[in-house]
């Protein structure tokens, strides 16, 4: 199992008919936006979501995506998708777990990496802006 991180978030989702193809499985692609979903509750649990990091300054790419599958995720299946943050000092690292909800069962896990670029100079940053790791010390033991 990845590792966990100092703070998660999870949700739950009901496969929807849109996101399966003809076996009634998930395209893969889809597995990507369940991972967003969970990073936006992450970002509004920690209480700095995307409209907040652009108010102070800062945009926060994806820069690198990891995903491995196991099991496919099936049409009118409830799945669990936890966001765990890993890494914030130099850069936004989440990993992800996607899980039958009922079972618990593994089925995909996956990381992002996402670095702060300033808005104003469109230059990347080597370290995680101060307004973000202050909110971030708020969750440590």
């Amino acid at each position: 199992m990845r590792s966990q991180g100092i703070v998660h978030a999870e949700i739950e989702i009901l496969v929807p008919f849109f996101d399966v193809d003809m076996m009634e499985i998930v395209w893969h692609g889809h597995y990507v936006k369940y991972f967003e979903q969970a990073r936006c509750a992450l970002l509004d649990k920690l209480g700095h979501n995307y409209a907040q990091m652009r108010d102070s300054g800062y945009a926060w790419p994806v820069i690198d995506l990891q995903l491995r599958y196991v099991r496919a995720a099936q049409f009118g299946q409830r799945i669990r998708v936890r966001a765990d943050l890993v890494e914030w000092e130099n850069r936004l690292k989440i990993n992800y777990l996607i899980s039958d909800a009922s079972s618990g069962e593994r089925m995909t896990r996956g990381s992002s990496v996402q670095v702060a670029v300033a808005i104003a100079s469109r230059e990347m940053q080597f370290a995680s802006p101060k307004v973000f790791t202050d909110i971030v010390q708020r969750f440590l033991p």
